[in-house]
């Protein structure tokens, strides 16, 4: 791990790989799990991995993320440039397109018709893929879950299993795999005047089942928007019986991110909490 990304590092890195960009300002960007992130000049950012195994995300994302933005109707951080190891910094890191908006973790939806911005968005990702495309890590529902270290942080803890335990019941996707962003939570999209204004962390890009995004209609829209998305994006059952397993997984995540940031555990997110919570009651 580097112990310090600042400004003179940025700086001369860009200098070194990039020095027609160089003068641009430079602002760091509070957050991010795997990499550090500033935002270069107006409409750029620059993304530093700070750790070996966050390198190869950004590698698969300069491969297969600008054929697929073409295509989107909301704007994602589209690579630009892939940047080598060198002596100063020993890992490959990314100048990528800015996505203008605030982080959906401090301004969350509440739009209604957000749910049609989001169907258009996953109609339009959610296309067959080539044989070649990297296989989504976060499309298998499977392993436990930490409903015993989370239980007093939960209502309605049983309705909850049994909504993981029907998900995982149902039958699984038997057509062909498509493009999933993989990662659908709060802090991965942008928000602009209450509705949904981009998407991003796109690290987690692979294909499989469309569930694992489709709970994105529960994580992300207001109380009661989930039925609006699916007549926009209509599934069968099935799907949505996986999708609500996948909303069990990705809010419970929240929750126990937000109980490390109580804990004052590194990398842990305090907000995240009411997030997840919020979330279970809307489904």
């Amino acid at each position: 791990m580097i112990d310090r990304m600042d400004e003179e590092l940025v700086r001369t890195l860009l200098r070194e790989q990039h020095p027609d960009l160089a003068h641009l300002e430079l602002k760091e960007v509070v957050g991010g799990w795997g990499n550090q992130m500033w935002r270069l000049g107006d409409d750029l950012a620059v993304r530093l991995p700070r750790f070996d195994l966050a390198t190869e995300p950004l590698r698969r994302e300069h491969r297969w993320i600008p054929e697929l933005a073409a295509r989107l109707p909301l704007p994602v951080p589209t690579p630009l440039r892939l940047s080598e190891p060198s002596d100063r910094f020993p890992r490959a890191w990314t100048i990528t397109t800015w996505v203008a908006g605030e982080p959906g973790d401090h301004a969350p939806i509440t739009d209604p018709a957000a749910a049609d911005v989001l169907a258009g968005f996953l109609q339009a990702l959610h296309t067959e893929a080539p044989a070649d495309a990297p296989v989504s890590d976060r499309s298998v529902l499977s392993g436990g879950l930490p409903f015993e270290e989370i239980h007093e942080y939960v209502d309605r803890l049983d309705e909850i299993r049994a909504i993981r335990a029907d998900a995982i019941a149902a039958p699984a996707w038997d057509r062909p795999p498509v493009w999933l962003h993989g990662d659908l939570h709060p802090a991965n999209v942008v928000v602009a005047d209450g509705t949904l204004a981009g998407v991003v962390d796109l690290e987690e890009i692979g294909t499989g089942d469309p569930a694992s995004d489709l709970a994105a209609a529960w994580i992300l829209l207001p109380a009661g928007a989930a039925d609006r998305f699916l007549e926009a994006y209509p599934v069968d059952e099935a799907t949505v019986r996986r999708a609500r397993g996948w909303v069990v997984t990705r809010a419970l995540f929240l929750i126990a991110m937000g109980i490390n940031g109580d804990k004052g555990v590194p990398g842990g997110k305090p907000h995240w909490g009411a997030l997840g919570r919020a979330a279970l009651a809307r489904l």
